[in-house]
């Protein structure tokens, strides 16, 4: 499924960005008003700061006085931030299952938008002339497993549930289920939970353990779901579960309504040396179950600059 990345007006603060560069000189002036805006724009103080520091000695050194010539520059900058968190072969614009099943957790905090994603992932890859089946891992909300079927539902494709038991009864019926059906992909929705809440984090871990002694090689992919409305806090999520579980991949939701984003680059600069660095699997940017967008690295950095 070929899907095009188009963020609609999904930065409100790109406007203020794009504004400061209709100046006709680079001077400190500029520099300061980036700055800021970069902050406001939740990029975070060491991305902002890196950010500064480079774009200040490419003016010096390519004698750079046109503003708009600094802007292509600054963009330039911001996609080799990004780029690490693009994955090449992202499954949401081609993908080929290495194991049958193979098996994807969706972790993340309540009301994040875990379930809403599931629905759009599932959607993406029986797009691609996938077998996939749901799991119900969320057994504290029975809203939340109503949810999931509402979505199987809608993409014709059947969810495992338990009304009693735990979240890693929910993922060993699950696999069985996928490996006598010969799914091609497993997507097994989890409880909402803060990363400080440590006794749901274990379960979690248990979670994993239990997929792991059925399929040594699963999880394939640990996806957090995160509200790109979250700011900040938003990193500081990815840091604890990724210390928690070992996150393979993320997915940004609600960036139609945002007017920030640029907490991504605060992310790619805090994973910048770690080789287990989680990809960017998606950006959500609606309801609609084809409203999950790939992540491209210079797309987003030109979004972000855009008019």
């Amino acid at each position: 499924m070929n899907i095009r990345f188009k963020m609609r007006s999904m930065f409100g603060i790109r406007k203020t960005l794009s504004a400061l560069f209709n100046r006709t000189q680079v001077d400190e002036a500029l520099f300061d008003s980036l700055e800021e805006s970069l902050l406001l724009a939740d990029v975070g103080i060491h991305a902002t700061e890196k950010l500064i520091k480079s774009l200040r000695t490419l003016a010096k050194k390519n004698q750079i006085k046109n503003a708009q010539d600094l802007k292509q520059n600054l963009e330039n900058l911001l996609t080799n931030l990004l780029l690490p968190l693009e994955f090449n072969r992202n499954p949401l614009i081609s993908h080929t299952s290495v194991h049958t099943p193979e098996v994807w957790l969706i972790v993340g905090v309540n009301g994040a938008g875990k379930t809403t994603s599931i629905g759009k992932l599932c959607f993406a890859l029986q797009n691609q002339g996938k077998k996939v089946l749901l799991a119900a891992g969320d057994t504290f909300r029975a809203a939340a497993r109503q949810q999931l079927f509402e979505w199987g539902e809608k993409n014709a494709v059947d969810v495992i549930s338990q009304s009693t038991g735990d979240a890693a009864t929910v993922a060993h019926d699950a696999i069985g289920a996928a490996i006598a059906r010969q799914v091609d992909v497993l997507i097994i929705d989890t409880a909402g939970r803060l990363a400080t809440q440590a006794h749901l984090m274990e379960e979690l871990k248990k979670v994993s353990r239990v997929i792991q002694k059925l399929i040594p090689s699963a999880p394939h992919h640990t996806i957090l779901v995160l509200d790109g409305n979250t700011g900040q806090n938003a990193l500081a999520q990815v840091k604890a579960f990724h210390e928690a579980i070992t996150l393979t991949g993320l997915i940004i939701t609600k960036m139609d309504g945002t007017a920030k984003g640029g907490v991504l680059c605060a992310i790619a600069q805090a994973f910048l040396e770690q080789s287990n660095r989680p990809f960017i699997l998606g950006i959500g940017v609606g309801e609609g179950l084809e409203q999950i967008q790939a992540f491209q690295a210079a797309q987003f950095a030109h979004e972000l600059l855009a008019d």
